[in-house]
C-alpha cells in the first residue's frame, strides 16, 4: 500500500522545477523549547545571534508562525502538515512506547524522494522509537540523532550509567551520558555539512562527464536547547545568559556553518532554509527555560507564549531581504510549501491542513492562505485564531508577564485582539459577540471533524506490540505486563521541592487505589504542589486562590476535591488519596475529610515525570499559580493498594 502510495506521489509531480538543475535545496532548522524572545532577529540581547541576524538581514522573518505546545506534536505537524489531532499524535512520546508516526502518513522527504532528492534528518526524531517509526522508514535516506529529548535517560544495562542513544539510521551508535551531550551540536552540524557536499560530489567534475549532483532535503531538529543544557566546551560562558545562552550562541555557529557550506558550493542561490522552533520556552526551568519574549505563557500551553515561535525564512533571489510577513502560518504549511517549490502538485489525499507559504514568502501576497489556525493540547481545541481574533476556549493557568494587566483565565470564552495585544491582556469577549460567535463555530467544526473523543476524520496511530527500548536498560518495566507496585511507600522522601523525578523511576499508580501524604508550609495562596501527568491522565495537588485541591485527570474530566488552605506559614499534614471505587479523598491535619466521586482509577500509567513544587509539561490540572512555589514541600510518600 506504501509502494502504491509513494508511486502516486511520483505522479504527481512535475511542474516549473522538472529538472535537478532548477529544484531547489531545503534544510530545515528546528530548534528544541526555543522562545520567542531567544535570538537577535526577535530581541534578545544576552545571547548574541549574528548568524540569524544576517539571516533575517537577507530573508523574511515571520512573526505569527504556529507550532504545537509539546515537541512531538510540532515534529509530527512539520512532517504531515496535518495536525496532530489528525494523525492521532496527541503528546510525547517516551522511550520504548508502543505509539508513533503511523509508518502510512506521507513525510515531507516521502514526498521528495521520489522527485530525485537526497534525504537526510539529523538530530531529535521523536515521532518514535520502534524500528517502524524511525526516519528511515519514514522517507529518509539516512538518519543521525538522539531519537528522542535529551532528559529522557534510561539506566545501561551494560554499565548502569544514564544515557541517550546516538542513532545511526536504525542501530544505536553509541550510548550518550549527560557529559557527552556537550559534543552533540558538534556532531550533528559535521554530519550535516558532510550530507550537503554528499550531494555536491560530482558537481563540478571533469567537463563532458555527466553532473549527478541531487537536489536534497536536509531536516535538521537540533537537540538543543531542551534541558539539560549541554553548550559545547568552546561555547561555555561565551554568553550573557548563562549555559542557556551559551547553547543558543552554539546553535546560531551551527546555523552559520551550514550558511558558509551552501556559499562555499554556490548553492546559496538554490537554497529555501527555514529556521523555527517546536514550541514556546519551557519557562519552569528558570534561567534553564528561555524567554518568550513579550508573549504571556510557555511550553505546554496554548497561550501565545507556548506556541508562537521566532521563525526566519531564506532563499537570495526568491525571498526580498529584510522583510516581515505577519500572516497566520505554522509549521503544518511547511509540508505543502516544500511540495510546491520542488515542482509537485499538492495532492487531494490525505487531507493536509496546511497551505502553500510560497506566495507568502515571495511577497506575492500578504494574506494568510488559511481560514483559520487551531490550537490543539492533545485531542481538545483550546483556541482559534482568524486574523487579528483570538478566541480562546478552555481555562489554563493564568501565565501572567511581568507587568500585565490581571484577567480572570477560568473564564470562557475568552476574545483577544493579538494585534492591539500581542501579550493576550484583555478579553473583549463582551464587546465582539459577533466575533465571539462566528469562531465558536469554527472551533466546533474543527472539533467534531478532528478533536475530542469521537472525530469524524482522524487517521489512525502508528501501534507496535510488544515495543521495546533501543538498548538493554535496567530500569522498571512500564508496560501493560509490568509487575504490580508494591503496597510499600515509594521513595520519595528523598525530593527537594522543585526536583523532578523521571517518568521511568516515578510511582505506579495506574489500576490500584493509592495514598499521597506530605507536609506543606507556604503562605502561598496560589501554587503547584505535586503534579504526575498530562492531558490525558494524571494527578495533582495545587493551591488556587487560598484552597487546597486535590485532582485527578481522566481524559478530559478533571475531578477535584478542595478545602480552605491557611495562610499562616506554618507546617501542615496533607493526606490525599484515589480510593478503589474512584472516591477522591483530601485531608488537611485532622480536619474532617472532604471527598468527591469521580470516574475511577487511574487507567494508564502516566507518561510525564513526577514534580514537586512545579508541573514540567502538559498541565495535568488547572493552575492558578503564576511564579515560583517558594514554600517547604517535605515527608512526602505515595502508598498504593
Amino acid at each position: 500500500m506504501r509502494l502504491l502510495a509513494l508511486l502516486s506521489s511520483f505522479a504527481i509531480l512535475v511542474s516549473s522545477f522538472a529538472s535537478a538543475a532548477s529544484q531547489p535545496n531545503i534544510i530545515i532548522h528546528f530548534i528544541d523549547d526555543l522562545g520567542y524572545g531567544d535570538i537577535g532577529p526577535f530581541g534578545a540581547v544576552k545571547q548574541k545571534t549574528p548568524r540569524l541576524d544576517r539571516m533575517a538581514r537577507e530573508g523574511m522573518k515571520l512573526t505569527s508562525f504556529y507550532a504545537a505546545p509539546v515537541c512531538s506534536v510540532s515534529r509530527a505537524q512539520m512532517m504531515t502538515g496535518c495536525y496532530g489531532a489528525r494523525v492521532s499524535v496527541p503528546g510525547v512520546y517516551p522511550p520504548g512506547a508502543k505509539n508513533g508516526l503511523h509508518p502510512q502518513e506521507h513525510t515531507i522527504a516521502d514526498r521528495l524522494k521520489p522527485l530525485g532528492y537526497a534525504t537526510q534528518c539529523i538530530g531529535k526524531w521523536h515521532l518514535g522509537d520502534q524500528p517502524a517509526f524511525l526516519p528511515t522508514k519514514q522517507g529518509f535516506d539516512h538518519y543521525l540523532g538522539i531519537p528522542y529529548s535529551n532528559d529522557m535517560l534510561k539506566t545501561a544495562s551494560v554499565d548502569g550509567r544514564r544515557v541517550v542513544p546516538l542513532v545511526r539510521d536504525d542501530k544505536v551508535e553509541r550510548l550518550l551520558d549527560e557529559a557527552d551531550q556537550e559534543r552533540i551540536e558538534e556532531i550533528y552540524t559535521d554530519e550535516a555539512v558532510k550530507f550537503i557536499r554528499s550531494t555536491q560530489a560530482t558537481k563540478n567534475q571533469e567537463p563532458g562527464t555527466k553532473n549527478t549532483a541531487q537536489p536534497f532535503f536536509l531536516y535538521f531538529p537540533h537537540t538543543a536547547v531542551h534541558t539539560p543544557i549541554h553548550p559545547g566546551k568552546a561555547f561555555q560562558g561565551s554568553s550573557q545568559n548563562g549555559r542557556f545562552g551559551d547553547w543558543v550562541q552554539e546553535v546560531d555557529a551551527s546555523v552559520g556553518r551550514v550558511f558558509d557550506t551552501l556559499r562555499e558550493l554556490q548553492l546559496d542561490t538554490n537554497t529555501l532554509v527555514i529556521f523555527t522552533s517546536d514550541n514556546g520556552p519551557w519557562l519552569i526551568k528558570g534561567p534553564d527555560g528561555g524567554s518568550a519574549g513579550p508573549l504571556r505563557g510557555g511550553k505546554g500551553t496554548t497561550w501565545e507564549g507556548g506556541v508562537r515561535v521566532p521563525t526566519l525564512a531564506w532563499w537570495p533571489g526568491k525571498i526580498a531581504p529584510g522583510s516581515v510577513c505577519d500572516a497566520v502560518a505554522g509549521t503544518i504549511d511547511v509540508h505543502p510549501t516544500c511540495l510546491k517549490i520542488a515542482g509537485a502538485e499538492l495532492p487531494a489525499q490525505p487531507v493536509l491542513d496546511g497551505r502553500d507559504l510560497s506566495p507568502l514568502l515571495f511577497g506575492q501576497s500578504k494574506d494568510s492562505p488559511r481560514e483559520a489556525h487551531y490550537y490543539f493540547s492533545s485531542y481538545n481545541l483550546q483556541a482559534v485564531r482568524q486574523g487579528p481574533w483570538k478566541l480562546a476556549l478552555m481555562t489554563q493557568g493564568n501565565a501572567r508577564a511581568k507587568g500585565q494587566t490581571e484577567d480572570d483565565a477560568k473564564t470562557n470564552p475568552r476574545l483577544y485582539n493579538l494585534d492591539q495585544e500581542i501579550d493576550e491582556r484583555t478579553n473583549l469577549a463582551a464587546q465582539h459577540p459577533d466575533i465571539v460567535a462566528k469562531l465558536t463555530a469554527l472551533a466546533e467544526k474543527m472539533t467534531a471533524e478532528i478533536g475530542g473523543n469521537e472525530p469524524k476524520s482522524r487517521r489512525p496511530p502508528g501501534e507496535v506490540e510488544n515495543p521495546v527500548t533501543m538498548y538493554p536498560t535496567s530500569d522498571a518495566p512500564r508496560s501493560k505486563d509490568a509487575p504490580k507496585a508494591s503496597a510499600k511507600p515509594a521513595d520519595l522522601s528523598k525530593l527537594q521541592t522543585g526536583d523532578t523525578l523521571a517518568a521511568d523511576k516515578a510511582p505506579l499508580i495506574a489500576n490500584t487505589p493509592f495514598t499521597l501524604t506530605c507536609e506543606l508550609t507556604t503562605a502561598q495562596r496560589d501554587a503547584i504542589l505535586i503534579a504526575h501527568g498530562g492531558a490525558s491522565t494524571g494527578y495533582a495537588l495545587h493551591l488556587s486562590g487560598g484552597k487546597l485541591i486535590w485532582a485527578i485527570r481522566h481524559g478530559k474530566t478533571l475531578t477535584t476535591a478542595q478545602t480552605d488552605y491557611p495562610a499562616d506559614n506554618q507546617p501542615h499534614h496533607i493526606t490525599a488519596t484515589l480510593g478503589k471505587k474512584g472516591q477522591l479523598t483530601l485531608q488537611l491535619d485532622q480536619n474532617a475529610p472532604v471527598t468527591a466521586p469521580s470516574p475511577g482509577l487511574i487507567r494508564t500509567q502516566p507518561k510525564e515525570d513526577f514534580c514537586l513544587g512545579h508541573d514540567n509539561k502538559v498541565p495535568v490540572a488547572t493552575y492558578t499559580a503564576k511564579g515560583k512555589f517558594e514554600g517547604k514541600i517535605v515527608n512526602v510518600k505515595m502508598t498504593v493498594d
